[in-house]
């Protein structure tokens, strides 16, 4: 298999976070690619020889669809060779972008067909004749750029203020010093939020909390489990067991049993 990680050109580095390419032109018996909660939304083209299957809904995957936060573990399946190409977007996006209730997609997609926009078609066409992965990342860029110029009024960008401010402190600046730098009260807040990203503040603090932890612990930067627990703001070892067993389905050890 053949992976990128493409940093976005700078012209729509305001919505997309970073391209995920995946590419295996083998026929592989089967590949599956783990997926955990992120933060991130985001928008998928798919071009799989026998079609995309995601566990544990088995369910089959359109050529083009968004999907929402991933709150719990989740396996894209393919068998034979396959074309992943995949936008991570800033939580703000659904909403501003698509009009969808990010709540709605939450451990969910969202199958782009579905918008009375007759571009979709359009671009689903082009992406399919495209062969050159570069090309088709332009058709997409300039597609949610398209969408970002028409839409860009209706962003909430306190909420885009305190998404910066949550994962510039990797999850472990306080809910109430998030309002208080956005001048904000708690409530008003957390509704805001919960309309724009689909999650509350304190659940996006946490998913950026394990994420962090979960890069650690996979490049195995550090000595003993303590040094991810208290460098990563846990309470203690036990909470952030706890924690990373909600988003994994297992413990740190065996997370890491399974993965060496």
């Amino acid at each position: 298999m053949i992976f990128e990680n493409i940093i976005p050109d700078k012209s729509v580095s305001l919505f997309i976070k970073n391209i995920l390419v995946f590419e295996e032109y083998e026929n592989t018996s089967k590949t599956i690619l783990p997926f955990f909660a992120d933060g991130y939304p985001g928008l998928i083209f798919q071009e799989t020889q026998n079609g995309l299957l995601v566990n544990p809904h088995r369910k089959q995957m359109p050529v083009l669809f968004l999907y929402g936060q991933t709150i719990h573990p989740i396996e894209l399946v393919m068998e034979g060779n396959y074309k992943l190409i995949i936008f991570q977007l800033y939580p703000f996006v659904l909403k501003s972008f698509f009009e969808l209730d990010p709540k709605s997609i939450n451990d969910n997609c969202y199958d782009l067909m579905q918008l009375d926009d007759n571009k979709i078609e359009i671009l689903i066409q082009k992406l399919k004749v495209e062969s050159n992965f570069k090309d088709r990342i332009n058709l997409l860029s300039d597609f949610l750029y398209t969408r970002f110029r028409v839409k860009k009024s209706t962003i909430d960008f306190k909420i885009k203020q305190s998404l910066e401010l949550i994962l510039d402190n990797k999850g472990q600046l306080s809910i109430g010093k998030v309002c208080e730098d956005l001048k904000l009260n708690e409530r008003t807040f957390e509704r805001r939020f919960i309309n724009e990203v689909g999650i509350s503040a304190k659940k996006f603090s946490q998913i950026i909390q394990f994420q962090h932890t979960l890069e650690q612990l996979t490049v195995k930067d550090y000595t003993k489990l303590t040094d991810i627990v208290y460098t990563n703001g846990f309470a203690d070892q036990s909470h952030f067991i706890k924690v990373f067993k909600a988003f994994t389905g297992k413990t740190p050890k065996k997370f890491n049993q399974v993965r060496f």
